[in-house]
């Protein structure tokens, strides 16, 4: 089942052409399942277009969505960048900002809808490109997003920003806590 959060624009950002931004997830056995959901005045965003799947490095630089994904109590995280236009990169922290050597074993599936109105972004991460953990612990997620506009311009949209300045590495704000060997645990 696919829970709903609300994603929040930076107090920075002064982005009005968005009407609503959610993001919902749900956890399998098998994988990690995202939904980005935006309405809104979408001809006035920079939306990349579809192409053929790979990885690209830098596309927090433009619009991508994004998931950060640590094991409780650990220092390391990785993180999952997606384009609407399919491209994708995924990365490993061994602590803050500090990457470390990892290779995913499969490409995320990436399907993106558009209309007029409103863009939906769907993405599968295979269970086997998650952080290692035990039984026993949880997950921690943060969900995060660029939006750029056609004038270059980038909004920053979280479920929650701790800091002055947006950064999505910031641990505190993977808010979202989940245990696929207890689904009570969410």
């Amino acid at each position: 089942m696919l829970i709903n959060y609300t994603m929040l624009r930076h107090a920075n950002n002064d982005l009005t052409t968005i009407d609503s931004f959610v993001v919902r997830f749900e956890f399998t056995e098998d994988y990690l399942h995202l939904q980005y959901e935006v309405t809104g005045e979408l001809s006035a965003l920079n939306i990349p277009t579809v192409q053929a799947p790979c990885a690209v490095d830098g596309l927090w630089q433009h619009t991508c969505f994004e998931a950060f994904i640590a094991v409780n109590g650990e220092e390391g995280y990785y993180e999952f960048n997606f384009s609407p236009s399919s491209a994708w990169v995924a990365y490993a922290f061994s602590a803050y900002r500090k990457r470390s050597a990892w290779t995913i074993n499969n490409a995320p599936i990436i399907r993106c809808t558009q209309t007029k109105e409103s863009l939906l972004l769907d993405v599968l991460i295979g269970a086997d490109d998650l952080p290692l953990k035990r039984a026993e612990q949880s997950f921690q997620l943060g969900i995060t997003a660029v939006i750029e506009t056609n004038e270059g311009e980038l909004s920053y949209w979280a479920l929650q920003h701790s800091d002055s300045e947006p950064d999505f590495h910031q641990r505190n704000d993977f808010i979202l806590s989940f245990n696929p060997n207890n689904p009570q645990q969410l």
